[in-house]
């Protein structure tokens, strides 16, 4: 027997796997600790949305039924929700696969992209897999976004830009103002919107992008149950558009992408306003609380319209994050996006914030 080698796309040398942060357990294995805290993944703190959980808990002995393919009480649910259509509507296997399908019915090799930078990781991934090339146009100073770099960076290869707001890792937002302007001059370009984190700003130019979706721009608008909603382990996205864009998408979509358990989870998880009331109060409050604190000690952060705050700790970034991870608590160092002076920390629950600043201080200050 001769060893062989299987050659793989060439595309796939330029691609690099989601990095996700470390587990509680694994954290705990490592280093032999008792207590942990993630403020890593922007999870919801409160937990799970008590509907999802009680529409879980009474829909377990259906499980030997393959899922709704067309998901439609749950398409349904959100079209009542957000006042479109249903036929606008598209679920998924988490927002990322909406990214990897938006890809691959829209994007050929040779094509390019527009992605202000830094941003998240999965737009550059669905692109790579198609073959088509990454164009990163950088924030301005304070992470703004600038509408005129991305205007300047279309070219006749641009199919997609994508505008992620509030933006992951900075919390920076682009304004709706900046949107009309943006749409006003894109021609036949989609603009994919993610919104996983809207429901977290309150500023009163902020815009979601449904708005633009209705006026008939060719923009996709996504979201998430993972955040506000507490649903991140069963993963459910959506994304709302024209038809005629949703049309091309389910083209290329798997018939039973979206697990039963995530379909009725989400279509509880929507009607549950008071969590989703509490969870923003919370974020808030938490958000109030880290300000205070990082301005206590010294130390220049970005604010946010989200729920994590990227907070810049200095050139020894890096040692700084491994040290609160001995300490048991679990940050995203920012050196994936090229920012390793930064962390992006999650905001949680009023004792998992004490605990991390209470660690931090004793990093940064250990002789008091």
């Amino acid at each position: 027997m001769t060893n062989s080698i299987i050659k793989t796309r060439k595309t796939l040398d330029i691609i690099q796997p989601y990095s996700p942060g470390k587990p509680i357990w694994e954290v705990q294995k490592e280093l032999g600790l008792d207590r942990v805290i993630k403020m890593a993944s922007n999870e919801n703190p409160l937990g799970p949305s008590p509907k999802a959980v009680k529409a879980i808990q009474e829909s377990l002995a259906d499980l030997n039924r393959y899922p709704d393919a067309d998901a439609s009480v749950l398409r349904q649910a959100i079209a009542d929700k957000y006042g479109v259509a249903k036929q606008q509507v598209i679920t998924t296997n988490g927002a990322d696969e909406l990214i990897t399908l938006i890809s691959e019915a829209f994007l050929e090799q040779g094509d390019e992209i527009i992605v202000p930078f830094p941003s998240f990781s999965e737009y550059d991934f669905g692109a790579h897999i198609m073959g088509a090339d990454v164009k990163k146009v950088p924030f301005d100073e304070g992470f703004q976004y600038n509408v005129e770099k991305i205007l300047e960076a279309v070219t006749d290869k641009t199919k997609i830009v994508y505008i992620c707001s509030p933006n992951n890792p900075t919390g920076t937002y682009i304004t709706k103002e900046q949107m009309e302007h943006l749409l006003a001059e894109l021609k036949d370009i989609l603009v994919v919107f993610d919104g996983a984190y809207s429901q977290f700003a309150d500023q009163e130019d902020y815009t979601d992008g449904l708005e633009f979706v209705n006026a008939g721009h060719p923009v996709i608008a996504l979201q998430t149950f993972s955040k506000i909603y507490g649903i991140a382990g069963i993963r459910i996205g959506f994304g709302i558009a024209s038809e005629g864009i949703i049309k091309s998408i389910l083209k290329v979509k798997e018939p039973f992408n979206v697990n039963t358990l995530a379909q009725i989870a989400a279509s509880a998880a929507i009607t549950d306003t008071e969590h989703v009331t509490a969870s923003f109060n919370a974020n808030k409050k938490g958000r109030e609380f880290l300000y205070r604190s990082f301005e206590s000690l010294n130390l220049p952060y970005t604010e946010t319209t989200a729920n994590f705050i990227l907070v810049q700790i200095g050139e020894n970034g890096e040692d700084i994050y491994q040290q609160l991870m001995a300490k048991g608590v679990i940050v995203r160092y920012g050196k994936i996006w090229g920012l390793p002076e930064h962390i992006r920390v999650t905001i949680g629950a009023d004792e998992e914030n004490e605990f991390f600043i209470n660690a931090l201080r004793e990093i940064l200050n250990p002789l008091k």
